[in-house]
């Protein structure tokens, strides 16, 4: 990376580290898309199970990436200060700390899942396939976790292509395994949806090693030593990690997890069609918010990088450019979701009652896009400044003591009836990107200070 000076200089690396983030970010979400998309060809049944296992997962996924998150900005900041000589060993704890709490993430849902699933009083096959989907993606767990300190620690120094080149080349083999796994191609046993947590957790796996195998065959990363160099597991290491990290990894699962406890109410109060219908449209609206959340994690970096060397000007034009960037591209995003919503919708499904559904889930979510993109991209600015504790205040008071109680009112007490919980989500996320941009004005005025 490099100080630009002029505006153009800064859209131009900007851009250069975007559009790898973004590439990646598509790719690893459409691992996820793909399971639905399959499990879907199968049956409905497949879909919803799917769907519950997914959103059972995905906000411990997205919380504990969160938490690992941390590297970025670190690595970033001591770029921008050049103290590079520091970074082999907080990768190295990072990496110990991965270990740690995959095998956490493990033993608690070994614990917990059945108890959660018996909650849900789901139809047995749904029920069967939530279960086994989920202990598939288990086998995956710390070869992901792994895999994400290494592609934090090569995106903290711009050097985004890498989990590019790395995520294109393990995507085909995620598609092959869900086709052999799930409809029981070339002598494997057809799975179902049970086979789509497979085939991820070997995908993630096939990740691992690339990202290894990459930290020695690139002369610039491999400088650093990582899996060379090893140095004790340090206390005081981790909890300057887990300072920065459990805040981050608690707002990314706090916004996450309303998305998922949606999906288990809509599981509990209504009807397997409306958990297809409402999965489906999450599925593609989540595949477009790719696109904030990459530029989120591109803010993170430019924004970290600029506060490391004091360049605290670049810092503010980088967050108004990558924000509202960001909406004008949801926005062009929302207009497309409208017209062909229902061609997006049969991708998924041939049920035509799930489509109809589905459609009128796209209306609600063309208005929440907006307001994710704007928080998101707010929230990569605060963590470029390592301002992460008032943001997760934040988060979770929009998300569940606001956005949680409306959507269930609305849901239970008028005519939206499901929909009702989308427009909770939808007030939730406008609550969250009004309370960071104030906090972001307040951190600035700081700085300046």
């Amino acid at each position: 990376m490099y100080y630009a000076e002029t505006l153009r200089g800064k859209v131009r690396l900007f851009l250069s580290i975007l559009w790898p983030i973004m590439i990646t970010q598509i790719s690893l979400y459409a691992m996820n898309l793909v399971d639905t998309m399959m499990s879907g060809r199968v049956g409905t049944n497949d879909l919803a199970g799917v769907a519950i296992g997914s959103s059972l997962w995905m906000p411990v996924f997205t919380g504990i990436n969160g938490v690992l998150l941390a590297v970025t900005p670190i690595v970033a900041q001591l770029i921008g200060a050049n103290e590079r000589e520091k970074i082999s060993s907080s990768v190295t704890q990072a990496i110990y700390l991965s270990i740690l709490l995959a095998i956490v993430v493990a033993i608690g849902g070994f614990v917990f899942l059945e108890p959660i699933l018996d909650l849900m009083k789901l139809e047995a096959s749904v029920y069967h396939i939530s279960y086994h989907y989920l202990m598939g993606l288990s086998i995956g767990l710390i070869p992901l976790f792994l895999a994400n300190v290494l592609r934090n620690f090569f995106d903290g120094q711009g050097f985004t292509r890498i989990t590019m080149v790395i995520t294109i080349l393990a995507v085909p083999f995620n598609v092959i395994l869900n086709y052999c796994l799930i409809f029981g191609k070339f002598g494997f046993p057809a799975l179902g949806g049970i086979g789509a947590g497979y085939a991820t957790a070997l995908t993630y796996w096939i990740i691992l090693f690339l990202s290894i195998w990459m930290t020695f065959r690139i002369t610039i990363i491999r400088r650093y030593r990582i899996f060379v160099k090893w140095v004790r597991p340090s206390w005081r290491e981790w909890k300057e990690q887990l300072a920065i990290g459990i805040p981050i990894g608690l707002s990314i699962f706090f916004e996450s997890s309303i998305f998922a406890v949606v999906t288990l109410l809509i599981g509990t109060m209504f009807t397997t069609v409306t958990v297809a219908a409402h999965q489906i449209a999450l599925s593609f609206t989540s595949l477009i918010f790719m696109i904030p959340l990459s530029i989120s994690m591109a803010l993170t970096i430019v924004v970290g990088f600029s506060v490391g060397g004091g360049k605290l000007r670049d810092a503010k034009q980088y967050g108004r450019l990558g924000v509202v960037g960001g909406m004008m591209i949801l926005a062009v995003a929302a207009v497309f979701l409208y017209f062909f919503r229902e061609r997006v919708a049969y991708l998924f499904t041939e049920d035509r009652a799930v489509v109809e559904m589905a459609k009128q889930f796209f209306l609600i979510a063309i208005v929440y896009q907006l307001s994710d993109a704007a928080q998101s991209g707010l929230q990569g600015v605060l963590r470029g400044y390592k301002d992460v504790k008032i943001p997760f205040i934040t988060a979770f008071t929009s998300y569940w003591i606001i956005g949680i109680p409306v959507g269930i009112w609305l849901a239970m007490f008028t005519s939206l009836g499901p929909f009702g919980l989308w427009v909770g989500i939808t007030l939730g996320l406008t609550c969250a990107a009004i309370g960071f941009l104030v906090r972001l004005r307040i951190v600035q005025r700081r700085k300046a200070g």
